[in-house]
């Protein structure tokens, strides 16, 4: 068994939030993610699981405390993990500069190959394997698991769908960076991650995945039209053109005066919900469909 160690618990809606600290295999370091554990989690049945995904500069903490959605998971009866962004700890390489969007809390959701960040800058494999496992090992929850995120993890949301088909039930994204290959946070990442051949970015780039896609999940996207990082590094259009060409189906739907904020999320985080209780089979009642 692999051991997990709480750090925190606070009782929310019926339900706890909690946070565990654990050694990853993966990650060579110590990890910490966050639990919501709605008050059915009780009662035995196991039930499934929303993987949320953080973006540039968070933690697993950035979600449970300003998105609110512990309300509605504790109606529908759905688990909630957040891991963090990136891996940590002494050892752990950062950038040089100490910039926000590489390194530590920039993880981008991919397996690095480059020097020196393989040996640690694996958080796709954290987030697609590592941690789920862990999660179904040490909680009452079974392995129907849908994915979302905001921003980088947003980017990791719709990659970590794209590349596994049918170990997701569903996917949903607020404001992701659909072609990180053709905007400046995805080419820094990217290029120190994986290296200079920009033809192995196609394989962690979303509008590349859809071509090949063979699972037609849809995808749930909001992007707030007054968001700061809107043209130059989310390029929603990217996605929707991708989509539209490889006949994917995808709800794009642009938000009036919303910017990248937690505020923006909070403001639909019931939506989203609600797309993946549907697909989990969770009805407002807290019980499985």
């Amino acid at each position: 068994m692999n051991d997990i160690e709480l750090v925190s618990a606070n009782k929310s809606f019926g339900g706890w939030m909690k946070r565990y600290r654990h050694r990853s295999q993966v990650l060579h370091c110590d990890m910490v993610f966050g639990i919501y554990l709605p008050p059915q989690a009780d009662q035995g049945k196991p039930l499934p699981v929303l993987y949320w995904l953080s973006g540039l500069t968070c933690t697993d903490e950035n979600f449970m405390q300003k998105a609110g959605a512990q309300r509605l998971a504790a109606e529908l009866g759905m688990v909630i993990v957040a891991p963090d962004t990136s891996p940590r700890g002494e050892g752990v390489p950062d950038d040089a500069e100490g910039a926000y969007d590489f390194g530590l809390g920039a993880g981008f959701y991919v397996n690095a190959t480059e020097q020196p960040w393989a040996q640690h800058y694996r958080m796709y494999d954290y987030v697609v394997q590592e941690l789920p496992a862990l999660i179904e090992e040490h909680f009452p929850v079974s392995d129907q698991r849908s994915i979302s995120g905001h921003s980088m993890g947003g980017h990791g949301a719709l990659i970590c769908a794209l590349k596994n088909p049918g170990r997701y039930r569903s996917v949903s994204a607020f404001a992701p960076i659909t072609n990180p290959s053709d905007c400046p946070w995805g080419h820094k990442a990217l290029g120190q991650y994986l290296g200079n051949d920009k033809s192995v970015w196609k394989a962690w780039d979303a509008c590349e995945l859809l071509a090949g896609a063979t699972e037609r999940l849809p995808l749930l996207v909001d992007q707030g039209e007054s968001d700061n990082f809107l043209a130059e590094q989310l390029k929603p259009e990217a996605l929707e053109a991708a989509a539209a060409a490889a006949g994917h189906p995808l709800t794009l739907r642009r938000q009036p005066g919303y910017d990248h904020s937690y505020y923006f999320i909070a403001s639909f985080i019931d939506d989203h919900l609600r797309h993946h209780a549907a697909a989990l089979g969770l009805s407002a009642s807290g019980k499985l469909a």
